[in-house]
């Protein structure tokens, strides 16, 4: 089955691309802080990610190409010309990336820097075209060996010749757009497109008078390693309190089995309605009572969160790993998310909720048979 997603990193504004096929995944420009968000999509959609692909040797992200190779074994590919250490596969011209029943061919467009790369579907239907190529515009020429000239004859030859109808994926939108087309870009785009003559195009680039990007000192060195941290030290996986796991919606979830294990060094709070923690599904043995518009009321009256001294209308000591619960999970989710935003850092939501919990057969108080 073929699956396409557009993932965004609201901090550096990077769009992630994941491309799938017959299980098989790549990732194009992966961003170091989303690697748990990425690795939770490709876990949920039963995907194994086979390679991530970087469009360049970016300024203003660390790239997560070295942590996803840490936690999956896939393999680290980019061009050959962006002279990065710890790549497994360097690029070429019109080189080949498959999964699956599919593949990528690799198009060298450098000006932006000099090791950029895009990326063709083989139907002609998709290209990822990093920030050689932007929405209405096109990455800088000022730094990382960009030339202007060379970025408007690569931007000609590999990419506005690709059919009107291919769908031009950048690697960074700051004005919220999210997908162009080839047409559009031969049409609209005021840098590169239209009767611009490539001394236009230099002329244009020249005048920009751009700041420098904030994080390039950091980024740069981080990406000519593939994103492998100064100290070789990839971070935890997981909060160490229990073995957690991390969903697509953003939420640490706990397993009913895990929980049973440790009731007695955490805090459960089950944010249901009264009538239902008294109800026929019965609650966790030392589970308190908080219901979510209680919860809500007593973390807009208390912002600083986890800060604030334990007080017995609290939803418990900030300092003990903390456990939301409800019938199917969804609501304790919600709660996870306001407690997680209000500073609390020990906190994860009971997978599948009560409903999950009695399947199981663990033990309750209350309820009936």
């Amino acid at each position: 089955m073929w699956i396409f997603r557009q993932l965004f990193d609201p901090v550096s504004s990077t769009y992630t691309y994941l491309l799938a096929d017959q299980g098989q995944a790549v990732l194009i420009d992966t961003v170091f802080e989303q690697v748990p968000r990425d690795s939770a999509l490709l876990r949920e959609l039963g995907l194994t990610l086979v390679a991530t692909l970087d469009t360049h040797v970016h300024a203003d992200h660390v790239t997560g190409a070295w942590l996803h190779r840490q936690r999956s074994g896939c393999e680290i590919v980019l061009s050959a010309a962006a002279g990065a250490a710890g790549a497994t596969r360097s690029l070429s011209d019109r080189d080949r990336i498959t999964f699956g029943s599919r593949y990528l061919q690799a198009r060298s467009t450098p000006g932006h820097t000099s090791g950029c790369m895009s990326y063709v579907l083989d139907d002609n239907s998709m290209v990822f075209t990093g920030d050689a190529l932007l929405i209405r515009g096109c990455g800088r020429t000022d730094f990382q060996q960009g030339s202007a000239p060379q970025l408007f004859e690569s931007v000609h030859r590999q990419i506005l010749g690709l059919p009107a109808a291919c769908l031009v994926y950048p690697a960074h939108d700051y004005r919220g757009l999210t997908v162009s087309s080839v047409d559009e870009e031969r049409r609209f785009n005021p840098r590169l497109g239209g009767d611009a003559s490539a001394e236009d195009f230099a002329g244009y680039m020249a005048h920009l008078g751009l700041p420098h990007p904030k994080l390039i000192d950091v980024a740069v060195p981080a990406n000519l390693r593939c994103g492998e941290p100064a100290d070789g030290q990839a971070p935890p996986e997981q909060p160490t309190w229990a073995p957690l796991t991390y969903s697509f919606g953003g939420v640490w979830e706990l397993s009913p089995e895990a929980l049973e294990e440790r009731l007695q060094r955490v805090q459960v709070l089950d944010v249901r309605e009264m009538d239902e923690f008294s109800g026929a599904l019965g609650r966790i043995p030392g589970a308190r009572l908080m219901p979510m518009a209680q919860l809500a009321q007593w973390l807009k009256a208390h912002p600083s969160g986890a800060e604030d001294e334990q007080t017995a209308a609290g939803p418990g000591d900030p300092l003990r790993p903390l456990v939301t619960v409800c019938r199917s999970g969804a609501r304790s989710a919600q709660a996870y998310q306001l407690l997680h935003k209000a500073g609390w850092t020990q906190v994860a939501n009971l997978a599948g909720g009560m409903l999950r919990w009695r399947a199981q057969g663990h033990a309750v108080a209350g309820g009936q048979a």
